[in-house]
């Protein structure tokens, strides 16, 4: 019998190792989209909004979208399976691209503000790569399919910035409008890959099996879970949306910005390669813990200096805190479902993470324009230190736990 499982499991990780390329090629492409919006959104909105203090929120209705895409996702997924969810974001992206274009051709800030939010809807998708990637998965290989998805993001990280780069003056006058219409196009070659990926459609029994939704999150592992997701992404984006505006408000020149967002962005995934082995050798709540506190030593870097070295040292050392602490969050939150349950728990972590995200995006502007670049930094410390104290909790509780039951001869509850 244990033959059969290891052989099932081998079998099912083979057929997850296919899917987890796919999805990390198409992590690479979906990220650029997400570069082009990061890199730009705040610059085109300083041209294009009424005053400069609404210059973040485009950036901020992309992560609008983001929150307001999770659930969608969620029930397509478990209605039609991840692979249509899949195209359906791409061709979102598609339109991304084209009515960022345009808006930018018309000088239409509400247009691009509503480019923007439709691309936050194609990540929010996207964000749903990392868990699709463990789907069928053994517990041993879980840990890795997601960070090595997340690890795709490494060539976003090139391929968006640079993206900027080439085409940002193409249309003169009209400032990053054709690189806009180059994303679409990026978005329409991610379709063809996803289209490719080999998730069949749930189960008839799979859509209306396992726990209700308000009996899992009530477990302390997924309040820890979640809860580090809610403080480790928004306070990243926080500090990413304001960079490069703080930069152009500091002297420091359009291309000092793109350097910085790539880096950080390579920050931001490059460490994939290896987090899961961390993972899977310390435990996701150290890593998650490490995460956390290098998103503190960002900050710190941040209120340091405004240099253009400050800047790109702060959103590298970001990027490496982001990794380590969404990675392990993630991680945790597949400990805590089953996986008749994985569709609706995961679309409503995202859905708290990028809720939150939205609410601290559309303040980063007034933040920044109010008071300043160590102001955005500031702001990074209490989130940070409640989610060690609430980690720290869940640990405790958790091993106090297994004590008991080892205690009375019980098995731990299974998920």
């Amino acid at each position: 019998m244990l033959d059969v499982t290891a052989a099932n499991e081998i079998a099912a990780d083979t057929r997850v190792r296919a899917n987890v390329v796919r999805l990390a090629a198409a992590q690479a492409l979906t990220g650029a989209n997400s570069a082009v919006i990061f890199a730009t959104g705040a610059i085109v909105g300083a041209t294009l909004a009424p005053d400069v203090s609404f210059a973040t929120v485009p950036i901020s209705m992309y992560v609008l979208g983001l929150a307001a895409g999770t659930l969608p996702t969620g029930a397509i997924s478990r209605r039609f399976g991840r692979r249509m969810a899949f195209i359906v974001g791409t061709g979102l992206g598609a339109l991304t691209g084209l009515l960022g274009s345009f808006a930018i051709l018309h000088a239409s800030f509400p247009l691009f503000c509503l480019a923007t939010f439709l691309g936050g809807l194609y990540g929010a998708v996207a964000q749903s790569y990392r868990f699709a990637a463990a789907d069928g998965a053994s517990a041993a290989y879980r840990p890795k399919a997601v960070s090595w998805v997340m690890a795709g993001g490494v060539f976003a990280g090139v391929l968006g910035p640079q993206l900027v780069q080439w085409t940002m003056d193409v249309w003169q006058p009209y400032l990053f409008a054709f690189s806009f219409l180059v994303q679409a196009a990026v978005a329409l070659i991610a379709m063809g890959i996803v289209a490719g990926v080999d998730m069949p459609k749930p189960a008839p029994a799979d859509l209306h099996g396992g726990r209700p939704l308000l009996e899992i999150v009530a477990q302390p592992r997924f309040i820890a879970a979640a809860l580090c997701g809610v403080i480790s992404y928004p306070m990243m984006n926080l500090v990413m949306t304001s960079a490069p505006l703080a930069m152009k408000l500091c002297g420091l020149s359009v291309s000092d910005s793109n350097f910085g967002i790539q880096w950080h962005i390579v920050a931001m995934y490059g460490p994939s390669f290896f987090t899961g082995a961390l993972i899977a050798r310390f435990g996701a709540r150290k890593v998650v813990a490490a995460g956390l506190l290098l998103e503190a030593g960002a900050a710190c870097i941040g209120l340091s200096g405004i240099t253009a070295m400050h800047f790109w040292a702060t959103l590298v050392v970001l990027g490496v805190g982001w990794n380590f602490s969404f990675i392990g969050a993630s991680a945790l939150v597949l400990e805590t479902h089953r996986p008749q349950e994985r569709n609706k728990v995961q679309a409503f972590n995202d859905f708290l993470v990028f809720g939150m995200m939205a609410i601290g995006s559309f303040s980063s502007g007034q933040l920044l324009a109010s008071y300043g670049w160590s102001a955005v930094n500031m702001v990074v410390f209490p989130p940070v230190l409640l989610g060690l104290a609430v980690l720290s909790l869940a640990s405790f509780a958790r091993r106090r736990k297994a004590r008991l039951d080892a205690a009375m001869g019980e098995f731990p509850d299974a998920i």
